[in-house]
């Protein structure tokens, strides 16, 4: 099973999004995660640790990510999303934003 890692800033709608559409996936299995101390879970050691590949919605959160866990990140795999931060939870054009980029990048079987 392929550990993805979503990340956006606070964890609120973006990254929650992801880690929700991807749940039940029998391929993959998922958390999400933001980059602000005011996120609602903020990502951790043990988060990137885990993953296989971190999905970042912007370019920032990249860079964030870069600086906080300079030495973790060597090897992981960091896909930027180019999302913007215009959607609520679930909307309907994020889900359908992330559900094709991460399936065009993994190849991923749809169910």
């Amino acid at each position: 099973m392929t550990k993805l890692l979503f990340i956006c800033s606070r964890n609120q709608w973006r990254s929650p999004t992801g880690e929700h559409v991807f749940k039940h996936h029998p391929e993959v299995v998922a958390r999400s995660a933001g980059t602000s101390p005011n996120a609602k879970k903020t990502v951790s050691v043990n988060d990137i640790q885990w993953a296989d590949v971190i999905f970042v919605m912007e370019h920032k959160h990249k860079q964030r990510l870069q600086t906080r866990f300079t030495r973790l990140l060597n090897y992981k795999d960091i896909q930027v999303l180019d999302i913007p931060d215009e959607y609520q939870y679930m909307d309907a054009e994020l889900v359908e934003l992330i559900t094709l980029s991460v399936d065009d990048y993994l190849s991923l079987s749809t169910y």
